[in-house]
């Protein structure tokens, strides 16, 4: 069997930089075989300047608005930029399916492997099929009227029976050789935002069978938190200029996040996504739930619609387990994870590059679940090679 041999000025293992003369070798089939000394390699190792690491995990994606790349003004807050959305998401199919297809070349050039991708219809089911990328498919229902709770799981049951259907039964959809243990395909249900969804319909997407792998957008404003206090701010003008009847609401008194995260089971684990507004306080209540929680962060996306970021230095501290996504083209300028770690760089200098590695592979591949193949150099995984720099625009695939 043939070896590929890989070494690099810096050489990051999905956990932390190796010594500066490791070599990674990979078989014939892209499968980790060693990472060795260099006087251990042999012949024929392939020098590049640069890191080599594990092919980038985007925890958070939504692949099918990729047609409306450059629509939405920037900087103009959550609920317009909802509202914009919703008004200016419908084109041709044809559009959207050649823009999808142009948005999962992007994600394959910059290095991404496996993707978490928000499903409100089956528009990607044509380009996932070609297996490209891994997908871990998250349909998502909204629906904050309790009277439309059971129309609207409906609606999503019937899209992840779609996906069901034609992924987990087509043969040729994973390009990765035999079955492996990784949780891909169809996916599950799971909740818009604690704002969009009515308890009614929380009953039913948390009891949907299967559904242990969940995500939802949490505190990406200010005004989500206001509602959830006192039912005033931003997302007053957001149901009413949605035409939603908000009387039957009653606030809680506390922040979104502690209203909404005792909803879940203690068996599922749950990817929050956005934290743009989330206190120290919520994430000691999000510790004391005993669920499984990853933290992720989309900082251009955050920039795109309010200006703002989350506060890194204090998810860090409170030792939370962070991942990174691009969100989609309607509120990013690209779909790649290196330049989500640039941004944060940019903002926060301090944070180590090996750090910020980390959450774009290996803890990325825990979140989604697909640890067992992604996410870091070990004997056994597939995880792809890619070389970059931060100088670079793009990442480069070795394999």
């Amino acid at each position: 069997m043939g070896f590929r041999k890989f070494k690099a000025d810096r050489l990051f293992d999905g956990y932390r930089f190796l010594e500066d003369d490791s070599v990674l070798i990979i078989d014939q089939d892209g499968v980790v075989e060693a990472i060795v000394p260099a006087g251990e390699a042999g012949d024929d190792v392939q020098q590049f300047n640069g890191i080599i690491s594990p092919g980038f995990i985007n925890c958070h994606c939504h692949l099918e608005l990729s047609h409306m790349k450059g629509l939405i003004q920037k900087k103009t807050g959550l609920v317009k930029f909802v509202v914009d959305v919703v008004q200016q998401r419908q084109f041709p199919e044809e559009k959207i399916l050649t823009a999808i297809e142009k948005a999962e070349d992007e994600m394959l050039a910059n290095g991404i492997v496996a993707v978490g991708d928000i499903c409100n219809n089956a528009l990607t089911i044509p380009q996932k099929i070609k297996g490209r990328l891994y997908y871990h498919n998250f349909i998502e229902a909204s629906g904050f009227n309790p009277a439309i709770a059971a129309q609207r799981f409906e609606r999503a049951r019937s899209i992840y029976e779609k996906y069901r259907d034609v992924l987990f039964k087509n043969e040729n959809y994973s390009p990765l050789g035999p079955p492996v243990p990784v949780r891909t395909g169809a996916g599950g249900i799971v909740p818009h935002a604690p704002y969009s969804v009515a308890d009614e319909l929380w009953e039913l997407i948390l009891h949907f069978p299967g559904n242990h792998l969940m995500t939802i957008h949490n505190q990406e404003t200010a005004g989500e938190n206001e509602w959830f206090m006192n039912k005033t701010g931003e997302l007053a003008e957001l149901y009413e200029k949605m035409n939603i009847d908000s009387s039957f609401f009653r606030p809680s008194g506390k922040s979104s996040l502690q209203s909404y995260l005792p909803k879940f089971m203690h068996h599922q684990s749950v990817i929050l996504v956005h934290n743009v507004h989330t206190s120290e306080e919520d994430i000691a209540f999000a510790k004391n739930s005993g669920l499984q929680l990853h933290w992720c962060l989309c900082p251009n996306a955050n920039q795109y619609i309010t200006g703002q970021l989350p506060d890194i230095d204090m998810l860090m501290k409170n030792d939370c387990e962070i991942v990174l996504g691009t969100d989609s083209l309607a509120s990013n300028h690209q779909l790649s994870i290196l330049e989500e770690i640039k941004t944060i760089q940019k903002h926060f200098p301090h944070i180590e590059m090996e750090t910020m590695l980390r959450w774009a592979t290996s803890n990325g591949a825990k979140a989604l679940q697909m640890d067992s193949l992604f996410g870091s150099f070990e004997r056994g995984k597939k995880p792809g090679v890619v070389l970059f720099d931060l100088t670079q625009a793009k990442a480069k695939r070795l394999l």
